[in-house]
């Protein structure tokens, strides 16, 4: 696995035009961006907006300004591009029409990660909060981390993480034996 100061020295050198050192990021960042774009849009296009995320981060890497922040823009970037693809494809869900009422919702226990994967895997959870969840407890960013990746003010990450969590509670109980 690259450390960040790899990906820190590609950066800058893709940023001077080096091709193998944007090989290099490129491949370093791959699991990642696919693994949480199948968590997004689910398996079957994965590779298709991969490929656009990445043609992007090749056109617009000198524009980074922080080379240090390379994987929250590459999330930012793939972020965009898969809510892009969900409201094209018409499976944004309506789930949620008023997030604000939300707000007031005390914060959660987390369920137990494996449970959240397998659950964001069925993908019942609207895009919106799979985005945030994924990028919590998979890509381990903090709240504040994925608010700037999403660009979405904290309030709003904090409430479709508890919205997530709540459905992703719904699920697990109907899973549950009584």
């Amino acid at each position: 696995m690259p450390t960040p100061d790899n990906e820190v020295r590609w950066v800058l050198l893709a940023q001077s035009h080096d091709r193998e050192a944007l090989e290099s990021l490129l491949r370093s960042a791959l699991p990642s961006l696919h693994r949480y774009l199948g968590k997004l849009i689910g398996p079957e296009h994965v590779d298709d907006i991969s490929q656009d995320v990445l043609m992007v981060v090749c056109k617009k890497i000198g524009w980074l300004r922080r080379a240090d922040l390379f994987r929250p823009w590459l999330f930012r970037i793939a972020s965009r591009s898969a809510f892009r693809y969900l409201r094209t494809e018409k499976r944004w869900s309506d789930q949620v029409r008023d997030p604000e009422i939300l707000d007031d919702l005390p914060t959660p226990h987390a369920p137990s990660p494996d449970l959240v994967h397998e659950l964001l895997a069925a993908q019942r959870v609207s895009p919106a909060s799979r985005a945030v969840l994924i990028l919590h407890f998979d890509e381990g960013l903090t709240l504040p981390e994925i608010a700037a990746v999403l660009e979405l003010p904290l309030g709003t990450v904090k409430s479709r993480l508890a919205y997530g969590l709540s459905t992703l509670r719904k699920q697990m109980e109907t899973k549950e034996p009584h």
